[in-house]
């Protein structure tokens, strides 16, 4: 139970909603509002079957590659390490990339659901936890649902959220979550590096 409930949080602060909540505005602010949930519900069901795909077959494309499970939890480590970073130096600017302020065309798949929900380091990361807990699909599908089901709640929510928080707010709250992302991927990397000398002193 503790390890579904941290690998949701896991999984959570990679989708990162309330660093998407400026960006899921701009893109819909066009839209009624009962038009804007009926594409959030589109676009995030269909980026939940993209990530339910990318972890059920994350451990046969792994196995195939001949990766040990060391190395994956190092790699893993490491590509955390990296979207954490880029979450705690989060600025406005890199928010503002995404304004889509004179476009009214409606978003199909791109950019909300991929690779704004599922990303490549969303996706990535579930191809590690597929590769590191092959045995416990069924736990790891029920934590992402878990992760998914926070996030459609605040994507669902997201103009009542960035009227409390506000723009600032949203970025102090990313960065926060980039912190607690950064912590877990130095442990992931840690633990990939005790395990992997464990295997070479077995010799």
């Amino acid at each position: 139970m503790s390890e579904m409930m941290s690998t949701s949080i896991l999984l959570f602060l990679v989708i990162d909603p309330f660093g998407n909540l400026p960006i899921f505005i701009s893109i819909l602010k066009h839209f009624s509002p009962i038009r804007r949930r009926v594409i959030i519900i589109r676009e995030m069901l269909v980026a939940l079957l993209l990530m339910i795909a990318f972890l059920l077959i994350g451990e046969q494309v792994l196995s195939f590659l001949n990766l040990r499970t060391e190395v994956v939890s190092i790699s893993g480590g490491i590509i955390l390490f990296l979207i954490a970073i880029k979450m705690v130096f989060i600025t406005q600017q890199d928010h503002n990339k995404f304004d889509f302020s004179t476009k009214e065309e409606e978003p199909f798949l791109v950019p909300l659901a991929t690779p704004l929900v599922a990303g490549p380091s969303v996706l990535a990361t579930l191809l590690l936890l597929s590769r590191q807990y092959p045995h416990q699909i069924k736990q790891l599908t029920l934590a992402l649902l878990a992760a998914w089901g926070i996030s459609f709640f605040i994507l669902m929510l997201s103009n009542i959220f960035l009227h409390f928080l506000g723009k600032k707010g949203v970025i102090i709250f990313e960065r926060l979550m980039g912190l607690l992302l950064l912590m877990i991927a130095i442990q992931m990397f840690l633990d990939g590096v005790h395990s992997y000398f464990r295997f070479w002193n077995s010799f």
